[in-house]
This record gives structure tokens, C-alpha cells and sequence, in this order.
């Protein structure tokens, strides 16, 4: 557990992502990844001469509900970590929305109720639980889908920078979040979401893990290629 919360720390460090005397809204899906997130941050807190403050948020969608005994323990969890915890019931579905879901809709609607509860406390930084994996798949999705060079960033902008999306997980391997699981006892939970098996990340993870057996260093190469464009080959 040690070498996981190091590797979070090492992250913001290298990236600046928390100040001293900061409050950071962690987004809480029940999931590992923001489960492994809230503990990294709040063991960190104990380990550091800085002093910042932490509180989460789940949102709990009124189509895919948790369920009375998973809220429960993750309330339990929460408070176990000393981090004041919020939960907020809403429709994964825009009102003016009338087309079928999918995954960008369920991101938008998740984002938006953070940016609200953000503003509500007077708090510029949320923390997401992204890690390796997630950014460098992004990457190779807008590379295949939108035609475009985009990923994921450490640290990313809103509404000319009033708010910041953080990712601390961001150098961890989804594989040490797992490694994580065996030794410590996070309450995860999946809601049942329609596309948990059926959607384009799952591709792109097995295409890694298969390029993976000829080059070890294929996610290495992934996660730094945003910043290392070579313009003498560009048109």
C-alpha cells in the first residue's frame, strides 16, 4: 500500500496538483480506481508537513441505483478516511435529452453535477480517480475515432481555469490498483451500467496488452507521446 500512495504522491508532486491550505472535491463512483484514490490522498495527508482538506462526492443515478447497503459502506469507508462525504441523487439523462445513452452522456451529466457541488463550496480542484491506463486508451480512441492528438491531462482547465480536473493516479498502472485490492479491503461496487461489457475502452485495453507482449515499453510510450510531437514529421 505504501508504494501505491508514494506513486500518487510522486504524481501531484511532479505535476503541482495540490497547495497547502486547499480544499479538493474527490468524485466517487464506487468503483476501485476513486475508492484507491481517496485513500491515497487521505494517507498522504498524514504523511506530509502540507495541510489541504478533502471531501467526496457519488452520485447516485435514480436509473442505476447503488443500493441502500452499498451507500452504507461506502458512507462507512468515507468516514473511516476522515473525509466529509456528500451524496446526490440524479438522472443520468439531461432534461432535453431524448436520445438512447451512451457513455459521453453519462461523462457530461457526471460532470456537470461536480462542477455544481464544486461551486457550491467554493472549491477549484476536483480529483478524479484516472490512472495510466485510462489516459493512454483515451489517447489512442481520439487518435482512431476523432482523427486528432488529445488525452487526458494531469491537470485540466475548466471555464478558463475557475475550475481544474485532477488526476493524482495518473503515472499508477491500473494493475497496482489491482495489486492494492488484495491488501487492503476498499468497498467496491458496480452499479449496473448497460455498457459495463460493451464499449470501446475494452478494445483498446486488450490492443495494449496484446502490443504489450512485443514492447514493454508500448505504455511508457503512449503516456508521453502528447508532449514529444516531432513537427519536422508533421504536414
Amino acid at each position: 500500500m505504501n508504494v501505491f500512495i508514494k506513486k500518487v504522491g510522486r504524481g501531484i508532486n511532479r505535476h503541482r496538483m495540490i497547495e497547502a491550505g486547499e480544499e479538493i472535491l474527490i468524485s466517487v463512483s464506487g468503483g476501485k480506481d476513486s475508492l484507491a484514490l481517496c485513500l491515497a490522498l487521505a494517507q498522504r495527508k498524514a504523511w506530509i508537513p502540507m495541510d489541504y482538506r478533502l471531501r467526496g462526492l457519488f452520485i447516485d443515478w435514480r436509473e442505476y441505483p447503488a443500493g441502500a447497503e452499498n451507500r452504507k459502506r461506502l458512507a462507512a469507508f468515507m468516514e473511516r478516511l476522515n473525509i466529509p462525504f456528500r451524496i446526490v441523487e440524479a438522472s443520468i439523462y439531461p432534461r432535453s435529452y431524448d436520445k438512447p445513452f451512451n457513455c459521453y452522456i453519462c461523462s457530461r451529466n457526471r460532470k456537470r453535477i461536480l462542477f455544481q457541488e464544486a461551486q457550491a463550496f467554493g472549491i477549484t480542484k476536483i480529483a478524479v480517480g484516472h490512472h495510466l491506463d485510462d489516459i493512454i486508451e483515451t489517447t489512442l480512441m481520439n487518435l482512431f475515432y476523432k482523427g486528432e492528438i488529445a488525452t487526458m491531462l494531469p491537470i485540466q482547465n475548466f471555464f478558463d481555469g475557475k475550475i481544474k480536473i485532477i488526476r493524482p493516479m495518473c503515472e499508477v498502472e491500473e494493475r497496482e490498483v489491482l495489486r492494492l485490492l488484495n491488501v487492503y479491503p476498499l468497498p467496491v461496487f458496480d452499479i449496473h451500467c448497460p455498457r459495463k461489457t460493451n464499449h470501446q475502452r475494452l478494445f483498446f485495453k486488450e490492443l495494449i496488452k496484446q502490443v504489450k507482449r512485443v514492447n514493454k515499453h508500448v505504455k511508457d510510450n503512449l503516456y508521453n507521446a502528447p508532449g514529444r510531437i516531432n513537427r519536422d514529421y508533421l504536414p
